[in-house]
Formats: C-alpha cells, sequence, structure tokens
C-alpha cells in the first residue's frame, strides 16, 4: 500500500469494528478526499457515518467534540493543515480540557486527521507545518508518520485513543518516500519493505519512537518526509549517523532519544517547520537537558525559515539535502 491506501485501510478497520467511529469533514463522503484517503467509505457504511461537513473547521471541529462526550469516536478531516487555524479554538479550550474539567467525567476521543507540509509546490497556503502549536497544548496528542506500515498503526491507535488525537499526515510522501532531492524521478512506496501493510487490524502504540538507522557518529532527530530526507543524506554522506523517526511528537519518547545521543555525543535535528519555536527547539532544550555532559559538539537544527512558505522558492526554504549534509558536517567536525 502507499501511505493514502494505508490510511483509508485504517479508518476501514476501525469503522468496521467499532460502530461509533465515524468521518467527517469537506468532501470526504461521495468524493473521497481531496487526496481520495477516504474514498469508498461512504459507500460501505453510509451517509450517516461518513458525511461531507460545510467549509467551516471551527464548526467541523465542534461538532466532532460534541460527538466525543456524547460518546462517539469522529474521526474529522481538515482538507490542509493551513485551514485548521479557525477550529483550534474547539481543539484547544474545548478538546484538550474536556476530561481534566470535568474531573474524568468525559473524554474526546477525537481524532483530527490533516495533510500537511510541503514539497508540491502549493504556496504558502497549502504547505504548511502547524505541529509545534498543537505540541504546546496540554491534553492533545500529536502524531506524525514517516511510511505505510506505521501511517496505518499510528491511525488505529489514535482512534482507539480515549483523548483528543491530532494526526497530521505529510502529503510530499502520499505516494512514495521522498529524500529531498526534487529533480530525481519519483519513486514509489511499492519498492520499500514499509509499504507491506497487513489487511487486518493492528496498532503502532502511540508515544514509541523508532530508530530507523543504527549508527555510532551523531543522532539525526526527525519525522515525517525529513525522515527519508534524512536517510538520504547520511547514505551519500557515508556518516555513521543513527536516524530516529519520532513518529509520536507528544508524548515524546525521550527515552529512545537521550539513549541515542548519549551513545553518539552529537546531534542534529531537521523539520520543515519554521525555525522560531519550532518543535526543533523544544527537542533541543530537552536532549540539552538530559545529555549536557555526553555532548561533544552544539546540537544543530536544520529547519524552514521564519517567512510564509514560498511558492516560486520552494526548495531554497526546504531543508534538503545541502542543508542537512552542512549541519552534518558542522557538528562531526567540533
Amino acid at each position: 500500500m502507499n501511505m493514502i491506501q494505508a490510511i483509508n485501510s485504517a479508518m476501514d478497520v476501525a469503522m468496521e469494528r467499532d460502530s461509533g467511529v465515524m468521518v467527517m469533514g469537506e468532501d470526504v463522503g461521495y468524493f473521497g478526499g481531496v487526496f481520495r484517503a477516504t474514498a469508498g467509505l461512504q459507500k460501505k457504511y453510509g451517509k450517516t457515518r461518513v458525511f461531507d461537513a460545510p467549509i467551516n473547521e471551527c464548526g467541523i471541529i465542534g461538532v466532532a467534540v460534541g460527538m466525543a462526550a456524547y460518546g462517539l469516536r469522529p474521526v474529522p478531516e481538515i482538507q490542509f493543515a493551513d485551514y485548521i487555524y479557525p477550529g483550534m479554538d474547539q481543539l484547544i479550550s474545548e478538546a484538550a480540557r474536556l476530561r481534566y474539567r470535568s474531573a474524568g467525567e468525559f473524554t474526546c476521543p477525537i481524532t483530527v486527521r490533516s495533510p500537511f507540509g510541503g514539497g508540491i509546490f502549493g504556496g504558502q497556503t497549502h504547505s504548511q507545518s502547524p505541529e509545534g502549536i498543537f505540541t504546546h497544548v496540554a491534553g492533545l496528542k500529536t502524531v506524525i508518520p514517516s511510511n505505510p506500515y506505521d501511517a496505518k498503526g499510528l491511525l488505529i491507535a489514535a482512534i482507539e485513543d480515549p483523548d483528543p488525537v491530532i494526526f497530521f499526515e505529510p502529503k510530499r510522501i502520499y505516494n512514495g518516500p521522498f529524500d529531498g532531492h526534487y529533480d530525481r524521478p519519483v519513486q514509489p512506496w511499492s519498492k520499500h519493505a514499509s509499504s507491506e501493510v497487513p489487511e487486518g487490524h493492528y496498532t503502532v502504540p502511540l508515544g514509541k519512537a523508532a530508530v530507523v538507522r543504527e549508527g555510532e557518529a551523531v543522532t539525526i532527530l526527525s519525522y515525517g518526509t525529513m525522515v527519508h530526507v534524512a536517510l538520504g543524506v547520511v547514505a551519500e554522506s557515508g556518516i555513521d549517523a543513527e536516524v530516529i523517526d519520532l513518529r509520536t511528537l507528544l508524548p515524546l519518547d525521550i527515552e529512545t532519544i537521550a539513549a541515542s545521543v548519549e551513545k553518539t555525543g552529537r546531534c542534529v535535528i531537521v523539520h520543515e517547520a519554521t525555525r522560531t519555536s519550532g518543535f526543533g527547539a523544544e527537542l533541543s532544550a530537552q536532549v540539552q537537558e538530559r545529555c549536557f555532559h555526553f555532548l561533544e559538539a552544539p546540537i544543530e537544527r536544520v529547519t524552514g525559515w521564519d517567512t510564509p512558505y514560498p511558492h516560486s522558492l520552494e526548495w531554497a526554504y526546504f531543508p534538503g539535502p545541502v542543508r542537512l549534509g552542512e549541519a552534518l558536517k558542522r557538528v562531526m567536525k567540533d
């Protein structure tokens, strides 16, 4: 399966197992979603469980919160992460705090799916990476898969979780991994082991990172599309780097991260979101707090720039192989 098919399969499995799981959002029904991630679900489960919503993100999330409080497990889709901002009041003030302010009487088991990130020439309104905003909110979990196998397992785990989950899908790798070399042919998922996705039910636990490449020289922390960029740079540079796919940003698997940095003594963090107050800043702080006496060089961050996502200068903004390679050279030099 590619990542779209894996996500579709996850919702299918979850809906078949639990009649309380419902899918809602703009064009998710008959049309099957702008990326076809919900294709066929309305035909199989009907219009009362898979239904189109108005272009009103605040309303979509607000209705989902009400459904969850009633005992359902809604899976609302925000068509692009760039449009999630009108729903943030409902997510932060209502969904994230419902368990706490009701003293556990109510929970909010909603899973908000949304494509995010650039690399597709979507410009400033279809390329943003707002994950850092949600990791700041107590009560929300934030999940970002990097391959089809994880996408299905993590999404099922998110839907079954009793609390709200933000599930960001890196749209640049929906159909195949991307190593950052935009001038090379696109490789399909079918050539990669992680495209072997079981048909039935399985989960990938939330809050557990994956060491996708073991190494001794430096630790690279990444998630989503950037996992593949990191692996590509390591293969080309010959540096014996350990590459960690965070998978879940919150809760963060800091134990796996700290163990790796203590072993390698060096750390490079890469993400596509803007630099200032991006999630890399939190990662850097936590690594510094826990691994200070093991570090042999300053922590490096390779990120997007503090600007709106440009259209014509997409690859100057995107933290690709050149910038990541330079950061690895700097950290290995010290």
